[in-house]
């Protein structure tokens, strides 16, 4: 098939890579894969061991505040096909899925299929809810994208310095004029994360609503609303409320044959991940007026910019929204092929507590 496949990442543990090494075998059967490892020196060797001969295996070349775009830059410049499909490392794609994106790429210049967890401890239905309300109104982000590389090129990349990198990389391709297709029934498997990674991304997770402005200040009306009802004893008022989520998130879960992968258990846990995104979009505001939130060990203020600030970045000649920086120059190797900032995983949720990305 005609399709480079890159996977940034970032393990600081020793844990055993014999699943994801069966995943990439069967990948390297039907794609050329690209894996941008920023994993520290011992582990890459071990990386580099165990997949020898089935992919290309790099270290980043680009340096950038979120480390999954540096792994990103890299790969996609290494790629030969015009047709890339950029994952997280808990992503499992089968031959039907990357066909599928690998055909709706003639017509795009950027896909977004649609993640779904498998297995589904009670967590991970948790945050299911969260997929099923964001597929209600058309707007679930997954960990995984397919892009035109010669239009990617084009338009120089898209900038590192932002947490909610998937978004930021779509809106960069509407800016520069090209075609986004939104695939809701392409179904794509994704590995939960454990239940202490789910707890630790919360208020991640909300901080990256900062880049939807309109969507922050509803979850930040869900406390002050609750109060508000629970003051005045309104409670058939709260249930009224719970039952509306509860019925938005089966309207998600029925949207293009969702149903045979989403179980309506999901669905019952709506309420609970609106509340929580509730308080937890408050305290990624606090984190916003502290200067931005921690991740990777560096702080990121910026969730992502803004459609608008994309547009007069490219009509000011800024390549890439990377201001003076040339993406092209950033994924120059150092001479020893290594450079000192490496990818941490963004959007991926495998249960590694040094993954390199979390779920946007």
């Amino acid at each position: 098939m005609d399709l480079d496949y890159v996977l940034p990442l970032r393990w600081d543990d020793d844990a055993d890579p014999a699943e994801l090494t069966g995943y990439l075998r069967r990948l390297a059967g039907q794609v050329r894969v690209i894996v941008v490892d920023g994993s520290p020196p011992r582990q890459y060797r071990r990386h580099a061991r165990a997949w020898e001969g089935i992919v290309r295996h790099v270290p980043p070349r680009a340096v950038t505040a979120n480390g999954k775009v540096g792994g990103v830059l890299t790969g996609v410049r290494l790629a030969r096909s015009d047709y890339v499909v950029i994952a997280d490392d808990d992503v499992r794609y089968d031959a039907a899925g990357l066909a599928a994106l690998r055909a709706l790429l003639e017509e795009a210049e950027v896909v977004r299929p649609q993640n779904h967890f498998d297995p589904l401890p009670w967590h991970a239905r948790w945050d299911t809810a969260r997929t099923l309300v964001n597929r209600a109104f058309g707007a679930d982000h997954p960990g995984t994208l397919g892009v035109r590389r010669s239009f990617f090129e084009r338009m120089g990349g898209y900038d590192g310095e932002v947490l909610f990198e998937n978004l930021e990389l779509v809106r960069t391709v509407l800016a520069h004029g090209g075609r986004e297709r939104h695939a809701p029934g392409l179904y794509v498997r994704r590995l939960p994360p454990d239940a202490r990674r789910f707890w630790a991304q919360r208020v991640r997770q909300a901080y990256d609503d900062l880049a939807q402005p309109a969507r922050m200040a509803v979850f930040l009306a869900v406390v002050p609303g609750l109060g508000y009802l629970l003051a005045r004893g309104r409670l058939a008022s709260v249930l009224g409320c719970a039952a509306l989520t509860a019925a938005v998130a089966e309207a998600g879960r029925r949207r293009a044959g969702g149903r045979r992968v989403f179980p309506a258990s999901c669905v019952l846990f709506a309420p609970v991940w609106v509340l929580e995104r509730g308080v937890c979009s408050w305290l990624a505001l606090y984190r916003r007026g502290r200067g931005g939130v921690r991740y990777a060990g560096r702080t990121i203020r910026v969730a992502a910019h803004s459609a608008r600030e994309l547009r007069a970045r490219r009509q000011g000649g800024v390549s890439g929204s990377l201001g003076a920086r040339k993406p092209t120059t950033l994924c120059e190797p150092s001479q020893n092929g290594l450079v000192a900032d490496r990818p941490h995983r963004h959007s991926a949720t495998v249960a590694r507590p040094g993954s390199m990305t979390r779920p946007s």
